[in-house]
C-alpha cells in the first residue's frame, strides 16, 4: 500500500520554519529547485528509445545533456514561481513548507541563482545545436508565462502544463536529429494533461472553500467537472497509444507489429494512478507518487523494458 505523503513535507521531526532556519543556504535553495520533480524531464529519453538510437553512445551523451539542460531550467523556473507565489503559498497547507515561503530563503537571493542557472542552461542548449537551443528557449518562455497570467486562466493552465511535456519529448527528439511519430506526441500531451488535471483535482479537494482564496482560477473548477475531464483525457490517452502500436507506420519504423504487447501497461498505470487520486487522496505530485508508489513504479519499469526488448531485440518477429 502506498504511504501518503507530499513532496512539499519536511523530514521527520522538522518543522515548517524551524528545521528550514537550521539549513544551510545551499541545502535550501537545492530544496527549491525541487530536485524530486525532475523525473518529469525524463520524458526526454523517449527520442532516443523510439529514435532506435538507445545504444549509439553519441546520441546517448547529447541527450544526457539535453535532461540536464532541462533539470536545469525547470528548476530555475520553479524558483521564479515560488517568488512570485509566496504571498499565496503561505496560505497553503503544504506549500508553506516550501524556503521561499516559509521565509527561510532570501527571495533575492534564489531569484539571482535561478536567472545565472537558467542563463547557463540556455547557453549550452543552444551550444548543442540551434533547433535544440529553440525548444528549450521555447520551454523557458512557456513556463515564464505560466508562473505569470496563464496558471489563472481556466482550461489553458493545464494545456499549458501539458504543452510543456511535449516540448520536452520534442527536445529529446531534436538533440538527436531523430524523427518523433504524431502519436507519440499526440500521447504525451494527452498523459500530461491527465497528470494536470489530477493535480488540479487534488488541489481542489485539499484545499476546499479556501481554494480560490489560494488560486482564483481553481474557483472555475469542481470536482465533477475535473472529474468528466479527467475521463475524457483517460479514455483519448488510451486509444491513441493502441493506435500508435498498432499503425502501419509504427510496424514499419520499428520491424515488428507487438509492441501493442505493451498496451496493459499504460492501462495499468492510468488505472492505478486514478485509484490513487480517488481512493489515496494523491494526484498533488506525479514525481512523487511515481517514486513512492512501489506498483507504479514497476508498471513503468516494465513498460520501459517491455519497449526496449520488442523494438530492438525483435523476440517475435514481425
Amino acid at each position: 500500500m502506498a504511504r501518503r505523503t507530499s513532496p512539499e513535507e519536511p523530514a521527520p521531526g522538522a518543522s515548517v520554519a524551524g528545521g528550514a532556519e537550521r539549513r544551510s543556504a545551499v541545502s535550501l535553495l537545492f530544496h527549491s529547485l525541487r530536485p524530486e520533480q525532475w523525473t518529469k524531464n525524463l520524458i526526454v529519453f523517449a527520442g532516443l528509445i523510439f529514435g532506435l538510437e538507445l545504444f549509439n553512445p553519441h546520441a546517448v551523451g547529447r541527450t544526457v545533456a539535453a535532461f540536464v539542460v532541462f533539470c536545469a531550467l525547470s528548476g530555475a523556473v520553479y524558483v521564479f514561481n515560488d517568488i512570485m507565489d509566496r504571498e499565496a503559498d503561505r496560505r497553503h497547507p503544504l506549500k508553506a513548507r516550501r524556503p521561499i515561503a516559509s521565509g527561510a530563503l532570501s527571495p533575492a537571493l534564489a531569484g539571482g541563482v535561478a536567472l545565472v542557472l537558467a542563463a547557463g542552461a540556455l547557453s549550452v542548449s543552444f551550444w548543442l545545436g540551434a533547433r535544440f537551443g529553440a525548444v528549450a528557449l521555447a520551454y523557458l518562455l512557456l513556463q515564464s508565462f505560466y508562473s505569470g497570467p496563464l496558471k489563472h486562466i481556466v482550461i489553458l493552465d493545464v494545456l499549458t502544463i501539458a504543452i510543456g511535456f511535449v516540448l520536452r519529448a520534442a527536445a529529446g527528439a531534436v538533440v538527436i536529429d531523430a524523427p518523433i511519430s504524431h502519436w507519440l506526441l499526440v500521447v504525451t500531451i494527452l498523459l500530461a494533461l491527465f497528470l494536470a488535471l489530477s493535480k488540479r483535482r487534488h488541489e481542489l479537494v485539499l484545499l476546499a472553500d479556501g481554494a480560490t482564496g489560494h488560486r482564483p482560477s481553481l474557483g472555475e473548477y469542481s470536482p465533477y467537472l475535473l472529474d468528466q475531464m479527467i475521463s475524457v483525457v483517460t479514455a483519448s490517452t488510451l486509444v491513441s497509444y493502441i493506435f500508435y502500436c498498432i499503425s502501419p507506420e509504427t510496424v514499419q519504423k520499428f520491424g515488428t507489429d507487438m509492441l501493442g504487447l505493451t498496451i496493459p501497461f499504460p492501462l495499468y498505470g492510468i488505472l492505478r494512478y486514478l485509484y490513487l487520486v480517488h481512493r489515496r487522496e494523491g494526484g498533488g505530485s506525479p514525481s512523487h507518487m511515481l517514486l513512492n508508489d512501489r506498483p507504479l513504479l514497476v508498471c513503468v519499469a516494465l513498460w520501459v523494458l517491455a519497449v526496449v526488448v520488442i523494438v530492438y531485440l525483435k523476440p517475435f518477429g514481425v
